[in-house]
């Protein structure tokens, strides 16, 4: 609580001075997450605290830290510039406030280079932590800055598969729809927002299933939670996806995590032009899971009536 003599502060400062945070720029990050909350509401760094605030803290993650030799994955192409790896669920990409544990970053080491970073080197895109994929990672500043520049101008074609809710109405679609840091809920991107950046993303029906819909999804543009976000927006939330509003039907089918994964990344070589294509499969979890939705009756009863 906000005493007397703290009446005024500014709340990132106010965190740094009670030790909430280990600075005020790492108190400003968690802010940014929407893991602090005054009054319970989520509030912008430079908030001035009055006396008898509470000001909350969330909770980070206390699961056991891995070690880099725990975060295990394939890579699936690599030469002098860059490599692309098949990241494994579970494992975040980057350092992220409240976060505990080793990362695809932390793991990759003396390998990849490049970027502002020195946490995230070589990291030129993520994926959320339940997502699974392919990840393409520089190893030096010349590539980090090559591959950067072709994520902006769109030079890289990211496919991911998503098995979703419900069934969409067309059996292709683009859903064209700024997104942002929810108005309401500081750790969920949705359109409703005051600070929105275009986002675009393609959707095909790859299989109509009884309850659910095996699509494949091409992002345009690469925002955070982006996929998720957007099928959320038009009603058929990938499955799984607690977070964004489906806890149901990954409790049918036995997931412990969203249903999507990066299974394709094409390029031309920012060196040789050559045209890379890298595939992944999804893995057993979700295979295991589609088995089960390719079984499910229509309504869900013993007799699918």
């Amino acid at each position: 609580m906000v005493g007397p003599a703290e009446a005024g502060s500014r709340l990132d400062t106010f965190l740094a001075t009670r030790g909430g945070a280990a600075s005020r720029a790492a108190a400003q990050r968690l802010i940014r997450t929407g893991a602090v909350t005054v009054d319970g509401r989520a509030v912008a760094k430079n908030r001035r605290l009055a006396a008898g605030d509470v000001v909350a803290v969330a909770e980070a993650d206390t699961a056991p830290a891995r070690s880099a030799a725990d975060v295990a994955f394939e890579v699936v192409y690599e030469d002098e510039h860059l490599l692309v790896i098949d990241k494994p669920t579970g494992v975040v990409t980057h350092p992220a406030p409240g976060h505990v544990g080793t990362t695809v970053a932390e793991a990759l080491a003396g390998r990849a280079a490049g970027g502002p970073h020195p946490e995230r080197a070589g990291i030129v895109h993520r994926l959320d932590r339940d997502t699974s994929g392919l990840l393409v990672v520089a190893k030096s500043e010349d590539a980090y800055e090559a591959l950067r520049r072709m994520v902006r101008s769109r030079q890289i074609v990211r496919e991911y598969v998503a098995l979703v809710a419900g069934h969409p109405d067309a059996r292709s679609g683009t859903i064209d729809a700024p997104i942002g840091r929810d108005r309401a809920r500081r750790t969920t991107v949705s359109t409703r927002t005051d600070q929105a950046r275009a986002a675009v993303t393609h959707f095909e029906v790859l299989e109509r299933l009884a309850r659910t819909t095996l699509l494949r999804v091409r992002l345009e543009t690469g925002r955070t939670h982006q996929i998720r976000a957007h099928m959320a927006a038009i009603g058929h939330p990938v499955c799984g996806d607690r977070h964004y509003g489906d806890g149901e039907c990954g409790n049918r089918l036995g997931l412990d995590r969203q249903f999507l994964h990066a299974t394709l990344l094409r390029f031309r070589h920012p060196w040789s032009g050559e045209c890379l294509e890298c595939e992944s499969k999804p893995p057993v979890d979700l295979r295991r899971a589609l088995d089960v939705a390719r079984r499910e009756p229509v309504s869900g009863g013993p007799d699918g009536d």
